[in-house]
This record gives structure tokens, C-alpha cells and sequence, in this order.
């Protein structure tokens, strides 16, 4: 079986090796803010989003920083990523200064932002798409789950309707959607979580990013894991799972990931996601073998 990687989609898009950078603008959170909510999700733990950005006024400084990470890597373009809470949750002034100081050099091939849903008013949709005019442009939403139920129970703050809505007005304008889905979220069960893969693909995403759950220190699904409230899967559960969902994307829906590494700062558990080679080379096996 196989399936469209990232890299795989870059190599033939881009013609070469494309690398993220990971930049922070300074965004925060409508759930936690209080427009939305308070808090953040329950997974989510203040000071991790976006932990690989270099942090920073300028953007321009940011890029060059960053680059640094990745330059033994032989990369030749690099994605602008502003991966820190929700990338949208500003004036459009503010978005057009940072967007396009990202985007100016050459060697930046597109421009990539992870927000939520909910952060999409008309005027950041257009200047999105007048970005994407210029180089591609890539927005990630953070839906996590379509489980209604698990929505509220991980306080997400909008309805599957708020993510229906904007994967419509993003793909209006021509620009590519990337969405990520928690697997091991409490209380769902296996079919939930193949659900959820169902969901994104009948709403026409066009990437998707797979997550383990990370128990976070000084979350509130931290409290609830601690007083055995839920279980996390197995490393070999995961990797099955990813397997199963994997079968179910079209051929042209792009994986951009198959599990994250944890925030090895804060993470509590399950310990296996922190040994992210050994986990990937799981989950390659089983979709090696899954269509044997």
C-alpha cells in the first residue's frame, strides 16, 4: 500500500528537497484568550505550540536561524511554517506584514500557516488567497477529532460545522488544506478515530497530519490519565491504526505526517512517542504489509 508523503509531494511539486521552517509571529489563542474559551484544549499545554519555532521580533532573522537547523540536510527551498498557536488570530495588517516578509526571498517556495477553524474572517481568507497568487500557500486546522462528544469533552470551542465551513471558503479560493487528527483522545474507540479519517475525506481535505496524544504536563488530560480515567494505546496499536487510516485517504491526499516525536520537555506519557524513528519504522512496516 501505498501513500502520497510530504516529501514525495514536494519533490514533484517543488522539483527538489523542501525543508519547514519553523517560525514564531507572537500569535496566541481565541480558547485561551477567552473569545472562544479558556484554557486551550485540554491537551494542549501553554508554552508548547510550536516548540521547534526560533523565537524572535523578526521574521527575516527567524528564516535565517532557522535554516541553520536544517542546512546539513542539503535542503535547497524551504516551506515559511508559522506553526505557534493559531498563525491567523491577527489583524490582517499585522498577517500581511508578517506573511509576506516570510515569503520575500527566493528561496522560500511557499508559505505555510496552523490555525484553527474558527480564526478564518473573510479578509484573512483573501489575503491568503492573494498570497497563494504568488507562492502556494498551505493552511493547517487543527480539528483533532470529528466526534462531536470528544470535542466538547477536550473543550475544541467550535462545532464540526466551523471546520466544514472554512475547508469550503479555503478551497474556494484554491488554497491547499492540511488537517490534523489526535488518535487516543479519551474514550474513543478505534472505529472513532477511522471516523474521524472518513470525515476529512467526504470534506475534500487535502492533506492530514497524524498525531499520537501526548500527555502534557499541567494539562487537564494530564489529571484525568494520572487518576486512570482513559488508557493510551501501544506503540503496535498506533501503529496499526495508522495503517488502517492510511488505507482509507484517496491517493492524492497528502500525509504530511504519520506521528509527532512529544515535547520531551513536558511529555508524561506514553514514552514511545519520544523514539520517533522507532515508531515510524513501525508504521511503515505495517503498511508495507497491509495490503499482503
Amino acid at each position: 500500500m501505498k501513500y502520497l508523503s510530504f516529501n514525495d509531494y514536494c519533490k514533484s511539486r517543488f522539483g527538489c528537497k523542501v525543508y519547514k521552517l519553523s517560525l514564531d509571529g507572537g500569535f496566541t489563542c481565541p480558547n485561551r484568550d477567552g473569545k472562544a474559551g479558556s484554557g486551550g484544549c485540554s491537551f494542549c499545554a501553554a508554552g508548547s505550540g510550536g516548540r521547534f519555532s526560533v523565537k524572535g521580533d523578526d521574521i527575516a532573522e527567524q528564516i535565517q536561524k532557522a535554516k541553520q537547523f536544517v542546512e546539513k540536510k542539503g535542503a535547497q527551498k524551504y516551506i515559511a511554517y508559522f506553526q505557534a498557536y493559531s498563525s491567523t488570530y491577527a489583524s490582517c495588517d499585522k498577517l500581511r506584514e508578517l506573511y509576506y516578509k516570510a515569503i520575500e526571498s527566493e528561496e522560500i517556495a511557499a508559505l505555510s500557516v496552523a490555525t484553527r477553524p474558527d480564526c478564518l474572517p473573510d479578509d484573512v481568507l483573501d489575503l491568503l488567497c492573494e498570497i497563494n497568487a504568488i507562492k502556494p500557500v498551505f493552511v493547517e486546522l487543527g480539528l483533532q477529532t470529528a466526534n462531536e462528544k470528544t470535542a466538547e469533552l477536550i473543550n475544541r470551542c467550535y462545532e464540526n460545522s466551523v471546520y466544514e465551513k472554512a475547508v469550503k471558503e479555503l478551497k474556494q479560493r484554491n488554497i491547499n488544506v492540511v488537517t490534523h487528527l489526535i488518535f487516543g483522545l479519551p474514550y474513543e474507540t478505534q472505529a472513532d478515530m477511522l471516523e474521524s479519517v472518513k470525515y476529512i475525506v467526504n470534506c475534500s481535505t487535502d492533506g492530514v497530519k497524524f498525531h499520537m496524544l501526548n500527555i502534557l504536563k499541567g494539562t487537564e488530560l494530564q489529571k484525568d490519565y494520572e487518576q486512570g480515567k482513559f488508557a493510551l494505546m501501544s506503540r503496535e496499536e498506533y501503529a496499526d491504526l495508522i495503517a488502517s487510516a492510511v488505507s482509507l485517504l484517496p491517493e492524492d491526499t497528502v500525509v504530511h505526517r504519520l506521528t509527532g516525536d512529544g515535547d520531551k520537555r513536558l511529555l508524561t506519557a506514553p514514552e514511545w512517542v519520544a523514539d520517533k524513528k522507532r515508531t515510524l519504522n513501525l508504521i511503515n512496516q505495517k503498511i508495507n504489509s497491509y495490503c499482503k
